[in-house]
């Protein structure tokens, strides 16, 4: 997918996609913005073998700003390898990269981004957040963020956070009437909603929907 982003001009790509467990899903997206302009990828990865995508926004014109939400699912025998490519070639650009990782049995779940800043994009603003939740003790979660920065006036924030389920957050919802599955489907659906709320609501019932299902086991 390559996408072109004219002054001014704002664009969001949403895709949510769920293949069967045979599928290497191997993608390339990635968007030029100009002055002024948006660009919005959010993508949601569940089922298949593998997967390696890294939506790449390049900000070529002033005050040009681009933005990656990105949820990614290992499930059993599942890699899930995402992350994106934040490039700032002109000054006063913006980016911000969000990640949510879930990892289940025997899933890998991993996030890889770039952020490069060119020399005289005086200016630049770019924040990075990568969060990972492991359902139980075999699931993997790992985290490769490089940031190649060449000027000196710009603001670049990086946050990563690794957890897992609680016994005691699943003891109190338990205790509430939940069974475990309901309980563990709530926090999960509670760690993705930054992401979900960002989607037309139609949209965001599916992503739920297949969540809760690949936690059972039932597709991918």
């Amino acid at each position: 997918v390559e996408i072109i982003v004219k002054k001014d001009a704002r664009v969001r790509y949403t895709t949510i996609q769920n293949w069967s467990h045979n599928v290497y899903n191997l993608v390339t997206k990635r968007a030029v913005v100009q002055e002024g302009g948006v660009m919005e990828w959010i993508d949601a990865n569940l089922g298949s073998k593998v997967t390696m995508k890294y939506p790449s926004v390049y900000l070529v014109g002033e005050r040009a700003h681009g933005e990656v939400l990105s949820v990614a699912f290992a499930g059993d025998g599942q890699h899930q390898d995402a992350g994106a490519k934040m490039i700032h070639a002109a000054p006063h650009t913006t980016s911000i990269i969000t990640s949510k990782g879930i990892s289940k049995g025997t899933g890998k779940q991993s996030y890889r981004g770039l952020v490069k800043i060119y020399p005289g994009c005086k200016g630049a603003k770019s924040t990075v957040r990568c969060d990972a939740l492991m359902l139980d003790d075999t699931a993997q979660s790992s985290t490769y963020p490089y940031m190649e920065v060449d000027e000196d006036d710009v603001t670049i924030g990086h946050e990563a956070s690794v957890s897992k389920i609680g016994e005691e957050q699943l003891f109190y919802l338990m205790s509430r009437g939940m069974t475990e599955a309901e309980g563990t489907a709530m926090i999960v659906n509670g760690f993705i909603e930054p992401i979900v709320k960002t989607l037309p609501m139609d949209y965001a019932i599916e992503m739920n929907r297949l969540i809760t299902l690949q936690m059972q086991g039932a597709i991918g």
